[in-house]
């Protein structure tokens, strides 16, 4: 279950009370898998100590282009189940991001009327990375710009359109043995 995915759990103006309830009854039900999205990842220091952190959740933090990475090192502090990074949309390259501690990379272009271009070397360089620091990379969308640019489909998630090396969904293997 994606947690708040129109909010930010991590949010400044969301009472840590209320963080706490969340992760209770994230604690209370071990069958679901939940997933925690935000780009409020500087609160982690404050917050993290004080949260049960159960081993259904992944956290994950959004990191859009270079000047968001220090997102990831904040991530690496929290004792989440699986901790991800959506690259989406992913609106330049991410050279200097470190994957240590990383199990998923999510990595996707903007989609809507106004979409910003996505470049395909963006991607390839994302998975490149993924694969040598063993993270699970999945590819969800090229974006409307590549779409409208490829005649595919509003988003461009329809894979049958994309280039064969970038039709890559792969989940933690963390995860997997969790769910089973």
């Amino acid at each position: 279950m994606f947690v708040n995915s129109m909010s930010d759990l991590f949010h400044a103006r969301v009472p840590l009370a209320f963080v706490q309830q969340v992760f209770e009854v994230m604690t209370a039900t071990p069958q679901h898998t939940y997933m925690v999205l935000t780009k409020r990842a500087g609160r982690f220091p404050r917050v993290a100590p004080r949260l049960a952190w159960p081993e259904n959740l992944w956290v994950g933090v959004s990191v859009e282009n270079a000047d968001y990475l220090g997102r990831v090192d904040e991530l690496r502090t929290v004792p989440a189940a699986v901790r991800f990074i959506s690259a989406e949309p992913l609106l330049g390259p991410l050279d200097r991001l470190d994957l240590a501690g990383i199990d998923w990379l999510i990595a996707g272009g903007e989609s809507g009327p106004g979409a910003r271009p996505l470049s395909l070397a963006w991607v390839r360089d994302l998975l490149a990375m993924c694969d040598r620091c063993d993270t699970a990379p999945f590819v969800k969308q090229l974006g409307a710009a590549w779409a409208r640019a490829n005649g595919a489909d509003s988003k461009g998630s329809d894979w049958t359109y994309w280039p064969d090396d970038l039709r890559v969904r792969t989940y933690p293997t963390q995860a997997l043995a969790v769910t089973r």
